[in-house]
């Protein structure tokens, strides 16, 4: 059995998580030498898109794990000042630690209250002032995890998982993909030792599995821009304005 989640913690001191702790194989050559949130598109780092689109939101404490080139990130981002922001660093070790192993190292720096992790290497247009309403709910229900998900991209035909009114589960139709963007109790990170890889899919089944999961279709534009591709599209389109 899962874990109680926490409940009672004022979701008014939520933090976000931006997950840039990865190696981006399928960016490079462009991220031998540049981390992949650092990544430019529309005359801006990826990352950068998301920090402000949360600072606009009301979620300015931010905390941003890295380890494959993490001090460039470091040194592009700071402290976040410049953005209206308070951001802190979660460093991994090479390699990283896989996304749940991450989220569980920086929970001594998310808090209590549910919060919201974002992957950083999407971009969306997502309005980020529903999140606070999305972790009262959790909080309410006792449920461990709000997922958004997305239409299947062509490069992701068979999706993650499926949503039927308002619960995600591991099969079920529609099948749809993960969007990268979740709401979460700390709780469900529990069984995670800090400092040890764990993968986030494995958590998010077993909380399913509990019924604890829900989840929404995410309207509006997402890209997952994890190719040279794809990044070219979406910086055409930005520097355009089809996507803004």
């Amino acid at each position: 059995m899962l874990r109680e989640p926490f409940v009672g913690f004022p979701v008014s001191q939520m933090k976000a998580m931006i997950l840039a702790a990865g190696r981006g194989e399928r960016m490079r050559p462009l991220t031998d030498t540049v981390p992949k949130p650092l990544l430019t598109a529309g005359g801006k780092p990826l990352v950068v898109w998301q920090i402000e689109r949360l600072v606009r939101a009301g979620i300015p404490d931010i905390v941003i794990n890295h380890a494959h080139l993490g001090e460039q990130i470091e040194a592009a981002l700071g402290d976040g000042a410049s953005f209206g922001a308070r951001i802190v660093y979660s460093p991994e070790p090479p390699g990283a630690l896989g996304t749940a192993g991450g989220i569980a190292k920086a929970l001594r720096l998310l808090g209590y209250p549910p919060f919201v992790v974002v992957n950083g290497d999407v971009w969306c247009d997502y309005d980020f002032d529903q999140v606070r309403e999305i972790a009262g709910r959790l909080q309410q229900r006792r449920q461990l995890a709000h997922l958004l998900l997305v239409s299947n991209p062509p490069h992701h035909p068979s999706g993650d998982f499926g949503l039927a009114f308002g619960r995600v589960t591991e099969e079920g139709d529609p099948r749809l993909t993960f969007a990268g963007i979740g709401v979460y109790q700390r709780t469900l990170f529990a069984s995670v030792p800090p400092g040890e890889k764990a993968e986030l899919g494995a958590l998010l089944r077993a909380a399913m599995r509990e019924g604890q999961v829900t989840g929404e279709y995410l309207r509006g534009r997402w890209i997952d821009v994890g190719t040279p591709q794809r990044l070219a599209a979406l910086d055409t389109e930005l520097r355009a304005g089809v996507a803004d």
